[in-house]
């Protein structure tokens, strides 16, 4: 029995179908969720989420929010949900080295300077092992 995965940003939904499996990237690791995985939610942080569908396994960047897990359903609510193949690694190499020249003034731009540098990273590092 196939599990329903949703993957909606506040601009539209960008992938849902049903799937064998899903493995996404919560802030303290991977987790990996299959048809008839008790319930939960859980935070994710900026990583890649794998998607093992009928037509094959699916790959894409999110940039953090949150997942709900119900028996049948897997709904991710992202800020940015980015296929792996259309990653731009040169755009993500210069908003990293922007984030890392950006001098931070309080405690606040270094948590957003930091969030910045882990996305970037994350990106860079997703589409350099595809």
């Amino acid at each position: 029995m196939p599990i329903q995965v949703s993957i909606v940003t506040p601009e539209m939904t960008t992938f849902d179908e049903s799937a064998d499996g899903v493995v996404v990237p919560l802030i303290d690791g991977e987790k990996g969720i299959l048809p008839g995985h008790a319930p939960m939610i859980g935070r994710l942080g900026p990583g890649e989420l794998r998607i093992k569908a009928s037509s094959g396994e699916q790959r894409f960047y999110v940039d953090g929010g949150f997942v709900q897990v119900a028996p049948d359903s897997v709904s991710v609510l992202t800020g940015k949900s980015i296929p792996v193949a259309e990653i731009d690694v040169a755009a993500a190499r210069e908003a990293l080295a922007k984030a890392k020249a950006d001098e931070p003034q309080n405690a606040d731009h270094r948590e957003l300077r930091q969030k910045a540098i882990n996305q970037a990273n994350a990106q860079i590092r997703i589409a350099e092992k595809a």
